[in-house]
């Protein structure tokens, strides 16, 4: 019996089930995150507050204080310069202004969907900047991505009725912002696996609170002053800002140890919570097509995750191409994959 059991923990092991679900749990825990974020902010939107920028100030300096102690702990120089972490900051801020503004016009369900085409955005950014190569396989399923994604638009335009006042243009301030989440997360994933996590969501944290407060004061002082504060509004916005920081806090730790397949599909999932709120909280009916898009995403991103394997480098090493040495972090880290947790504690 012993044997046995010796020998099925082995085979666990050996075959990094372990890790597996370990890596799965992390990422619905993300999931979760992320659809709590979507609510609040919907949430926000509702209760009769359009200020998308300065409902983020409070997450961003949250990360600044909590980060920043470590790393001022720590006393240490910075490894990436601070020009680029200010871009970094500058398009996440933008990012998040124009999803979070979205949702004065559009439905929850349409947001969290249309979030899906940062992936699009995300295939060409780094085939551009990081070199990376991508099978055919895996550009058929970012295009079934698209098509589902389109039906989406489709149902908002009228002809399955869409929720909100003005869907369309929910709709395109979402795809707009999706464009800086790819350019966010392709700098952030780079930057996590080239340096240090705590460094790079530390200056996220502080540059986006920087650029935040600098934007709202010239877009939204005049909508703070108006706003009848309340405890519903201040419940919600505490909500978002607590979801904000998991997520930030979150995502890296997965996006270094399980790369870019098990995140997406497990995002994937923010969209079903995103239809549960809307039937069970918001009493709104959810049109077929959204059951049909969804459907389509799904197929879209196994076909793509299923697919995925190492891009080859497009340059050689000799060249100092920062795409090459992008794909040698990668390499250790698929590498370190293969090592069992109990291997990783030790």
């Amino acid at each position: 019996m012993n044997s046995f059991v010796s020998s099925a923990t082995n085979w666990w092991r050996s075959h990094g089930t372990l890790r597996t679900l370990y890596l799965l749990l992390l990422g619905q825990l993300v999931s979760f995150v992320l659809a709590m974020m979507s609510f609040t902010s919907s949430l926000i939107a509702s209760l009769g507050v359009d200020a998308p920028i300065t409902q983020t100030i409070p997450t961003y300096l949250g990360l600044a204080l909590v980060y920043g102690s470590i790393l001022l702990y720590r006393r240490e120089k910075l490894r990436v310069s601070w020009y680029w972490y200010v871009l970094l900051g500058f398009v996440d801020v933008q990012g998040n202004y124009l999803v979070n503004k979205a949702y004065q016009f559009s439905s929850i369900t349409s947001v969290t969907l249309l979030d899906c085409f940062t992936i699009a955005w995300v295939l060409l950014l780094t085939w551009i900047f990081l070199g990376t190569r991508y099978s055919l396989w895996q550009l058929f399923g970012s295009a079934i991505c698209v098509v589902g994604l389109g039906l989406v638009l489709l149902s908002d335009a009228g002809v399955g009725g869409g929720g909100g006042s003005k869907p369309l243009l929910g709709d395109i301030l979402v795809i707009a912002g999706t464009i800086f989440f790819a350019m966010s997360n392709v700098g952030e994933e780079f930057c996590v696996k080239k340096k240090d996590r705590v460094e790079v969501i530390c200056m996220i944290g502080t540059y986006g609170f920087l650029v935040s407060v600098c934007q709202m004061s010239i877009l939204e002082l005049q909508t703070l002053e108006s706003i009848v504060w309340s405890a519903d509004i201040i419940l919600a916005w505490a909500g978002y800002t607590l979801a904000g920081i998991l997520f930030y806090t979150i995502t890296p730790f997965v996006l270094k140890r399980s790369g870019a397949t098990l995140l997406n599909l497990s995002i994937l999932t923010s969209d079903m919570w995103a239809v549960v709120v809307r039937i069970f909280f918001y009493r709104q009916q959810v049109d077929w097509l959204y059951y049909v898009a969804f459907s389509v995403v799904v197929i879209g991103l196994i076909i793509y995750s299923l697919t995925e394997k190492d891009p080859a480098p497009v340059t050689s090493l000799e060249n100092g191409n920062p795409s090459l040495e992008y794909r040698v972090l990668e390499d250790e880290t698929a590498a370190s994959r293969n090592e069992s947790p109990t291997a990783r504690e030790a």
